[in-house]
């Protein structure tokens, strides 16, 4: 799989509002199905499904403990998507910061003069 392919995997995964309250549930603490799926007002059934795809997706870790299986968030499977956001989130700024020199009617070597005064 592609990092392309894993950053859409990951959107997918993400676009459910229940896949990402899980995904914040297990974020810092290690937690059972059972326990993850009592959180919720749906079926134990529903709450696999979206954990499934969690894992599918990379975003989530399972380890059994005897019968029981325990869910953690994979900070390394947000990796390439916090990469995609933070190129979005700078070029968005860099837009931003391009249109108020326009609008002040500065250039970049205007910009420089201004700050140094």
């Amino acid at each position: 799989m592609t990092q392309r392919d894993a950053t859409d995997e990951a959107l997918r995964a993400l676009a459910e509002p229940r896949r990402r309250a899980i995904l914040r549930l297990v974020a810092h603490d290690e937690l059972a199905a059972g326990e993850i799926a009592a959180a919720f007002e749906v079926s134990r059934t529903a709450i696999s499904q979206h954990v499934t795809v969690l894992k599918n997706a990379g975003l989530l870790t399972e380890r059994r403990d005897g019968t029981r299986r325990l869910y953690r968030a994979r900070p390394e499977g947000l990796a390439e998507l916090r990469e995609l956001l933070d190129e979005m989130w700078a070029g968005a700024l860099d837009v931003a910061r391009r249109l108020v020199e326009a609008d002040r009617g500065l250039s970049g070597t205007d910009e420089k003069v201004v700050r140094a005064s």
